[in-house]
């Protein structure tokens, strides 16, 4: 009896054995592993009203987008850098359809900046119909948001007219929306008191959101620091060490610098800024760039047709392709240092010239305090 019992139990140790290691390499354990080592995300979207009276928003969020993005680069959840994703909308414009609500999608969720800042150049104003339930929903539900819910996930909305304009309510949109986890944040653009008798706070308090209010034709004060002019010729540098491939390659190295132009149109310290987030692993180029590509699967480097590559490396076998690339990837890395130490010298000194001088409730101003207190309750903390 005592050996059976002994045999049945080493039975059950085996057959525990195995069902642990078919869980361990089973779709199961595949789904585990994929949360546990999925990089953070935090998602915005950005809703902007482009009718006749919004031109200073639309200014704004050009001449601030690299001062946003760089301040959630240096964001981190449980010691890892976040994936940032931005989404672009435009509404209350009368060149869009009106059965549609007058909105666009110019761009979906996606960690491709470049090309939200170039869309977001290409906004202009035209008076329309600002319906903020409308835009609130196609946004909740046409974009690709994250389903973990330890991901932070914004919708910013921007306007002056009542909130409650259109027929798509925006109590049944903001209520939609946070039961996806989605926070709606409203900006007024105008008198506080009049952005909450407009029911801007309304909405903002249905889906866990905050409520601000901006001086839309307030223009931006970029303050220029000792280090601009190096960091901007730093920046020069860095754009050398991107090697474009395939169909796009080119192209998309050709708006990498048309951005730095759009940046640089704002002065000096604002083109810094955008050189600033330029060195950090934020800015990720891997579906162009064959540094950021080979970085991530050095096998491309093998698995290129010539083709796809540019002129100077398509006569190139894998080793000497390898040598190439991981020597434009050294020059880069020694560059975004450079940057980085003198962008941190910068940002103290733009720290001292603030202390004698009052800020006004710009757009940069209030998402940046509210993405962070947002970011906070989802365990991000933030470098300074």
């Amino acid at each position: 009896m005592k050996i059976r019992m002994f045999c049945l139990f080493l039975l059950a140790c085996c057959t525990l054995s195995l069902h642990a290691n078919q869980l361990a390499s089973g779709p199961q354990a595949q789904e585990i592993r994929t949360t546990v080592t999925a990089k953070p995300k935090i998602q915005v979207a950005l809703l902007l009203d482009t009718s006749n009276s919004m031109d200073g928003l639309i200014d704004q969020a050009k001449s601030q987008l690299w001062k946003m993005v760089n301040e959630l680069a240096t964001a981190k959840q449980n010691g890892q850098s976040p994936d940032i994703e931005l989404a672009l909308y435009e509404y209350g414009n009368d060149g869009l359809q009106a059965k549609e609500g007058y909105l666009r999608q110019i761009t979906g969720l996606t960690s491709d900046l470049d090309l939200v800042s170039e869309k977001l150049f290409e906004l202009k104003t035209n008076g329309g119909t600002e319906m903020c339930g409308w835009v609130i929903d196609n946004a909740t539900q046409s974009l690709k948001w994250s389903p973990n819910n330890d991901d932070l996930k914004i919708i910013f909305i921007a306007g002056n007219e009542s909130f409650a304009q259109g027929p798509k309510t925006f109590t049944e949109s903001c209520k939609s929306a946070i039961t996806k986890g989605i926070i709606i944040n409203t900006i007024h653009c105008g008198n506080y008191q009049k952005g909450i008798q407009d029911q801007w706070q309304e909405g903002a308090e249905l889906a866990d959101g905050q409520y601000m209010h901006i001086d839309q034709s307030q223009k931006v004060i970029h303050i220029s620091t000792p280090y601009d002019q190096e960091i901007n010729s730093l920046n020069q540098k860095l754009n050398e060490t991107y090697i474009g491939y395939g169909t796009a390659g080119q192209a998309k190295a050709e708006r990498q610098m048309a951005q730095d132009a759009n940046a640089a149109s704002y002065g000096s310290a604002n083109a810094r800024t955008r050189a600033a987030f330029k060195s950090k692993a934020s800015y990720n180029n891997s579906e162009w760039d064959l540094v950021d590509a080979a970085a991530e699967d050095e096998e491309v480097l093998a698995e290129m047709e010539p083709e796809e590559l540019p002129e100077p490396m398509q006569e190139m076998d894998t080793a000497e392709r390898k040598a190439f690339v991981e020597a434009k990837a050294k020059e880069r890395a020694e560059i975004q240092a450079k940057i980085k130490t003198l962008n941190t010298k910068a940002e103290a000194y733009i720290v001292e010239k603030r202390k004698n001088t009052s800020e006004t409730q710009t757009l940069d101003k209030v998402m940046l305090e509210t993405v962070r207190q947002q970011a906070n309750q989802k365990q991000y903390q933030f470098d300074k």
